[in-house]
C-alpha cells in the first residue's frame, strides 16, 4: 500500500466534520483569533518541552534576554549585563518600568529565583547551574551569577526559545518545586492569561497588559526589541479538524492558522485574501522517541535495528507529500544547513533498506514479542502521520504493534508515565523540533542522555553526556564540529531518538495583517492593517 494511500485510509476513518465551537466574543476590542496545532495541556513553560506552551509562555511571561533573528541573544528585561572577575561572574541590571500582572513590581530576587527554577529542568540552564556558585539579588535591580568558570554562553541560554524559555515570575512561584507545575499564571509579559475564560478543548484567552512597558530601543526581531501588543485580546481557538479550520479562515472567521495541513495549502494559497509562507527557516525535524525504562527499548540493540528499517523519505511525504520544496531527507542528528551537522554515522540511515535483514537483528538483539505502545494523537496531522507510518513499519517487521489513539494534551500528560506497559506506560511516541532547537547540543533536548532527568524517554549515556559537556568548553569552532561529529556517531549507537527528516511547515493568515515576525509564533508587533 502506497504511503500516501495508508494515511488517508487513517485519516478518512478517524476524521469527521466538526463545527466550530461557539465562543465568546468581545464586542468593542481588537481581537486576533488564532488556531494552534494543539490545545494546551500544561501553562508552565518550565515544566514542559511542547511548543504550545512555550508560545503561551511568551505570551505571559518575558525574558532577561530576547533572540534575534541571526540567533544573538538581546536585553530583553535586561537593561544591559557584564562579564566581570575574568569571566567568572556576570551582572545583569533590570530596565525600569518592570511589573508584574498582580501590580508588584519585578525585582532582582523575582529573576534569580526564576533562573534557579527554570535552570533545574532545562538542558542549557542545568549547565549554566552546574558552572555556577551563586545567582544572588544584592538589591532590586540587580542580579548576580557567580561562576565556578567561565560560561560566556549565560546571555544564549537565558535569551533561548527552545523550550523551555527562561519564564521569570514572581519569587513566591518561582519558590516551586521545579517538578511541580506551576498554575497561577503571573508574569510581565505583554498579555495576561485570562484564566476565567478557559474552555479546555476550545479556547484559551490573553488580554493585553496595559501595564507593559516595551523596550525603548531596538527593532522587533524573533524574541529581542520593543514588544508592542497591538490587539486587545488575543483568542486561540481549538479546532480539531483541518476543513473546518480551511473554512473559517477562507471565510475570514479566523486571522491566523499556525499549522495548515499540507493537503490544503494549494486551495490556501488560491486565495487571495490569505497569505501563506514559512516563517520558520531551519523548518522542523520529525522524531521517533524511544521509552528506555521498558522492554522493549531499553536494549539499545534493539534500538539500534529499528534504525535499519526507517526510510525518512517515506515519513517526509507521508507527512507533506512529494513536494521536494517541502522537506528533505538524509537528515541526522543536527539540524541540516547549520554549522555543526555532519556526516558522522550516517550509513546507519542511508544504506539500503533491508527488512529481511531488520527481523533478523530484532531477533539476534532479543526481541521475543513484546507489545509496542505507540501513542498516536489525532488532532495535530503531522505527528499522527508518523505515528501511523511507525506502526504500519514495525508490524511489517514482526513487532507487537499496539496503537493507542488519544487527543496531543493527552499524550502529553501521558508521556510523563514511567509505568511498565501494563500499567498505562508507552513504548515510542513521535513530536517534532524545529531545526532551531536542534543546531547545538546546549539546546538540544533529544540529546540529553542524563537518565532519569532527561525528557521522556529517559536516555542514559554517560558518554553522550561527557561529549556534550567537553563541548561547552570547547575552544574554538573546529573543535565543537569535531564533538558534534562524535555526539553523532555515539547517538547511532545509543539511539536516543531517531531523526525523521526534516520539513517546512508554511503558516497561513488573513493578508491584512502585517508584522508577524520570523521564528515562533509570537503576537506582539502583528496588527490589522
Amino acid at each position: 500500500m502506497k504511503r500516501r494511500t495508508f494515511l488517508h485510509a487513517g485519516a478518512a476513518a478517524l476524521a469527521s466534520p466538526l463545527a466550530a465551537p461557539a465562543l465568546a466574543q468581545a464586542p468593542g476590542k481588537r481581537v486576533l483569533t488564532f488556531v494552534p496545532q494543539a490545545d494546551i495541556a500544561v501553562l508552565d513553560p518550565v515544566w514542559t518541552t511542547t511548543y504550545q506552551t512555550r508560545d503561551h509562555g511568551f505570551l505571559v511571561f518575558d525574558t532577561l534576554f530576547g533572540l534575534d533573528g541571526a540567533y544573538r541573544p538581546q536585553p530583553q528585561m535586561a537593561a544591559g549585563a557584564s562579564s566581570e572577575n575574568d569571566g567568572r561572574a556576570w551582572k545583569i541590571t533590570l530596565r525600569d518600568g518592570l511589573k508584574f500582572h498582580d501590580g508588584e513590581p519585578v525585582l532582582a530576587r523575582d529573576a534569580a529565583a526564576s533562573i534557579r527554577r527554570w535552570g533545574a529542568r532545562d538542558g542549557f540552564g542545568q549547565a549554566l547551574i552546574a558552572a555556577t556558585d551563586a545567582i544572588e539579588a544584592p538589591d532590586d535591580k540587580t542580579i548576580v551569577v557567580r561562576l565556578k568558570h567561565p560560561f560566556p554562553l549565560l546571555p544564549d541560554a537565558l535569551a533561548k526559545t527552545p523550550p523551555s524559555m527562561c519564564p521569570i515570575m514572581p519569587e513566591r512561584l518561582a519558590a516551586t518545586d521545579p517538578f511541580k507545575q506551576v498554575t497561577e499564571m503571573v508574569g510581565s509579559g505583554p498579555y495576561r492569561y485570562k484564566a476565567d475564560e478557559r474552555v479546555p478543548g476550545a479556547q484559551v484567552v490573553y488580554e493585553r497588559f496595559d501595564a507593559y512597558v516595551p523596550r525603548a530601543d531596538g527593532t522587533p526581531d524573533g524574541t529581542s526589541g520593543p514588544k508592542v501588543a497591538h490587539f486587545d485580546r488575543i483568542e486561540w481557538r481549538i479546532m480539531p479538524d483541518p476543513s473546518t479550520v480551511s473554512a473559517a479562515l477562507q471565510r475570514g472567521e479566523i486571522d491566523w492558522w499556525l499549522a495548515p495541513d499540507a493537503d490544503l495549502l494549494p486551495l490556501l494559497r488560491r486565495q487571495s485574501r490569505l497569505k501563506v509562507e514559512t516563517t520558520v527557516p531551519t523548518g522542523f525535524i520529525a522524531t521517533m522517541r524511544f521509552n528506555q525504562l521498558q522492554p522493549p527499548f531499553d536494549n539499545p540493540a534493539i534500538r539500534r535495528a529499528i534504525i535499519g528499517a526507517i526510510t525518512q523519505a517515506d515519513y517526509m511525504i507521508g507527512m507533506v507529500g512529494t513536494d521536494p520544496a517541502l522537506w528533505k531527507d538524509g537528515v541526522g542528528y543536527f539540524c541540516p544547513g547549520t554549522p555543526l551537522a555532519n556526516d558522522a554515522g550516517m550509513q546507519a540511515l542511508t544504506s539500503p533498506r533491508n527488512l529481511d535483514g531488520v527481523k533478523k537483528a530484532l531477533s539476534d538483539a532479543g526481541y521475543k514479542g513484546e507489545k509496542v505502545v505507540i501513542l498516536t494523537p489525532t488532532d495535530i496531522a503531522s505527528a499522527k502521520a508518523l505515528a501511523e507510518i511507525t506502526a504500519d513499519l514495525l508490524s511489517r517487521i514482526g513487532m507487537t504493534v499496539d496503537a493507542q489513539t488519544m487527543d496531543w494534551a493527552t499524550l502529553v500528560q501521558r508521556r510523563v508515565k514511567t509505568d511498565p506497559i501494563d500499567q498505562g506506560g508507552w513504548s515510542i511516541y513521535h513530536t517534532s523540533w524545529s531545526g532551531l532547537d536542534m543546531v547545538n547540543p546546549a539546546g538540544h533536548i533529544f540529546l540529553r542522555a542524563n537518565g532519569k532527568a532527561a525528557a521522556p524517554g529517559w536516555p542514559d549515556s554517560p558518554t553522550l553526556e561527557a561529549l556534550r559537556s567537553a563541548w561547552f568548553v570547547a575552544p574554538d569552532a573546529a573543535a565543537q564540529k569535531s564533538l558534534a561529529e562524535q555526539i553523532q556517531t555515539q547517538a547511532f549507537k545509543d539511539v536516543p531518538y531517531i531523526p525523521l527528516g526534516q520539513y517546512f511547515m508554511p503558516t497561513a493568515y488573513q493578508g491584512n495583517l502585517t508584522g508577524i515576525l520570523k521564528g515562533s509564533p509570537v503576537f506582539w508587533n502583528v496588527r490589522r492593517g
